[in-house]
């Protein structure tokens, strides 16, 4: 187990200018609440190069096969784990192209697992079990940046030649010496102090948003803003597809739905159908020949 260090990190210092929140109104704590986490975005902007740079890594090796992993303990394995699986049904990724690992596994996600985060053992292992390897990336996140489970994790990754990038919510940390790319966003203590489900949550959500759907759309998984992988799964996603469909040919919204559900609901085969008046199956070749890439299809000359 990590012994207490002598100063404290950042994340976990109480901020004299709430210690009496439990004597305050309920609308002015919100608004102290507001005001700490209107902080936050700007906190990112700060990390900005260093956040693209690790992109930019990252979909090198995803363009070649690779994956992203995600490792986390506590709240950011859990966001990890969110960010992960929101990639199919919006991206149309496969569940095993970026994945989320939480210390402590599957039960960790709603409940406390103790220790977890402290098992360096478990972190490294945790690579192992999934096989990382030189295509892969690997993203820890520690509000801290000292969970041990994390460090071990992407210690372990880069000696396999992965990728690593270490997200954490101070300055100097173990993660970030251990990681080829240290992204800290240092958002100061926090309104309840050490609760790092705050401000420290939210800054490493919206990085994961920044990775996630940078990545995606550099890798082609986008056209333009729209959302040409999107799973349409459910009645409101269906409407979503027939909507892009409708966007990006021009065609009504009956014409739009009548050849995504022709297309089996795939929004990329549906609109190469409409705009070179092809058959699905036409529309899926054509598309294989340009890498499944809509854009390249849509700029290309008809023959």
């Amino acid at each position: 187990m990590m012994r207490p260090t002598a100063t404290p990190a950042t994340t976990e210092l109480s901020d004299p200018a709430y210690r009496q929140i439990d004597r305050l109104p309920t609308e002015e704590i919100a608004r102290l609440m507001n005001a700490a986490d209107s902080t936050v975005p700007a906190a990112v902007a700060r990390r900005i190069p260093e956040i693209s740079a690790a992109i930019d890594g990252i979909v090198a090796r995803m363009r070649d096969g690779g994956r992203l992993l995600y490792v986390g303990a506590g709240t950011s394995g859990r966001l990890a784990v969110l960010d992960a699986s929101e990639c199919p049904p919006t991206f149309g990724t496969d569940p095993g192209t970026v994945v989320g690992v939480i210390a402590g596994g599957p039960p960790a996600l709603t409940r406390s697992v103790e220790g977890a985060e402290d098992d360096a053992e478990a972190g490294a292992a945790a690579i192992g079990e999934h096989g990382v390897g030189p295509r892969d990336s690997v993203v820890g996140l520690s509000a801290s940046g000292r969970a041990p489970y994390v460090v071990a994790a992407v210690t372990h990754a880069r000696r396999l030649g992965a990728l690593t990038v270490g997200l954490s919510c101070n300055t100097g940390t173990p993660l970030s010496e251990a990681a080829d790319h240290a992204i800290e966003v240092v958002v100061g203590p926090e309104v309840v102090a050490g609760s790092t489900r705050l401000k420290a949550g939210t800054a490493q959500k919206l990085v994961l948003n920044m990775i996630s759907t940078i990545s995606m759309i550099k890798c082609g998984r986008t056209f333009g803003n729209y959302m040409v992988e999107v799973s349409a799964s459910n009645t409101k996603l269906v409407a979503r597809a027939a909507r892009i469909v409708a966007d990006i040919t021009g065609a009504d919204g009956t014409r739009a739905l009548r050849a995504l559900e022709e297309a089996g609901h795939e929004v990329k085969t549906a609109v190469v159908m409409i705009r070179r008046g092809l058959d699905p199956d036409e529309a899926r070749l054509l598309l294989a020949a340009y890498g499944d890439r809509l854009d390249l299809v849509l700029d290309a000359r008809p023959t």
